[in-house]
């Protein structure tokens, strides 16, 4: 018996399937210092192409990052390995969730290639959350960052990791491969994991950071957190010392955009000034680098940030 598939007709899996049922929430219109342009340049076009070309993805892309514009037009793209499918539900993130398929064991060269082909300076690799594999995916890691090593000694590497949750000795198979950067972010404050990054433990995450230090301790670490969902100023002020407490070097603090309505709600657009005075309060706090503006993202301007990261720790250095 012969089985025909009408596949013309077939609907595309739903991008967030365990958010179907969850009621809609508002988007409220972005206020004026939101507001970016669309990406239309030549750069912006010339980096997709090399992004299409060697088959990969980016978390500029996924996660629907209001900054592509300004950062494909310079040639910087975030490379987000292992699949485009994550197996957490983040509230917040826009990325594909769902059962991811085998690692691809080329991916690591591809990566290596695009860089040099983008002349890359810096280069930021991130990935999604898979929880389905042994070590979280950090031997994957590992494996970019050599090919990177190999093609393009003169790169310097920023990776954004998941937190490894219940992966024992992930985390020091990514510090082995030796980034320069080691950047994982703890997205809110405590009282909001459950409702915004509920496969998470806050704690967790902070330990890792810790840990990062605990086995390099010359490697720059840094964190990322979002406003917008609720939080209030005292836990604000409280993730800042339970950073610095685990050595943390850098700090980026940005606003939170709903990708859809069925993601979290925006609670509020917190005006500028507030960012500006979280950056002074971060910065008395002893981190070596703050930003924190309403469109700041982990890898906006990681190259530039990176250079001022290493001038900032030489300063203190040489300080008597």
């Amino acid at each position: 018996m012969a089985v025909v598939l009408d596949t013309t007709n077939a609907r595309q899996a739903a991008r967030h399937p365990e958010k179907a049922h969850r009621p809609d929430s508002p988007i409220g219109r972005k206020p004026d210092w939101i507001r970016v342009k669309a990406p239309v340049s030549k750069g912006y076009l010339e980096t997709q192409a090399i992004v299409r070309a060697h088959g990969l993805h980016t978390v500029c892309e996924e996660a629907g990052c209001p900054n592509i514009g300004e950062c494909w037009e310079k040639k910087h793209a975030t490379f987000m390995i292992m699949g485009d499918t994550c197996t957490r539900a983040c509230a917040f993130c826009n990325v594909k969730t769902g059962l991811p398929g085998p690692l691809d064991a080329q991916e690591p060269a591809r990566i290596a290639a695009a860089v040099a082909k983008l002349a890359l300076e810096h280069v930021v690799v991130t990935s999604v959350d898979r929880d389905d594999l042994a070590d979280g995916g950090a031997a994957h890691f590992a494996a970019v960052i050599g090919a990177i090593r190999m093609a393009c000694q003169e790169t310097t590497i920023e990776v954004l990791t998941p937190d490894f949750l219940r992966k024992e000795g992930a985390v020091e198979t990514v510090v082995q491969a030796r980034p320069e950067v080691f950047n994982h972010n703890l997205e809110t404050v405590p009282s909001k994991y459950l409702s915004v990054r509920p496969g998470a433990r806050y704690f967790a995450s902070i330990r890792l950071l810790q840990r990062v230090k605990e086995l390099d301790p010359a490697m720059f670490t840094k964190s990322g957190m979002m406003l917008g969902l609720g939080e209030e100023r005292n836990e604000v002020l409280q993730v800042m010392d339970d950073l610095r407490a685990a050595d943390v070097d850098f700090l980026t603090i940005g606003q939170y955009l709903q990708p859809s309505r069925k993601h979290h709600a925006v609670v509020r657009f917190v005006p500028p000034d507030e960012f500006k005075a979280y950056e002074t309060i971060a910065l008395a706090k002893g981190f070596l680098m703050v930003s924190a503006t309403p469109l700041t993202r982990s890898s906006h301007h990681a190259g530039e940030d990176f250079a001022r990261l290493k001038a900032a720790r030489d300063g203190k250095h040489q300080r008597p």
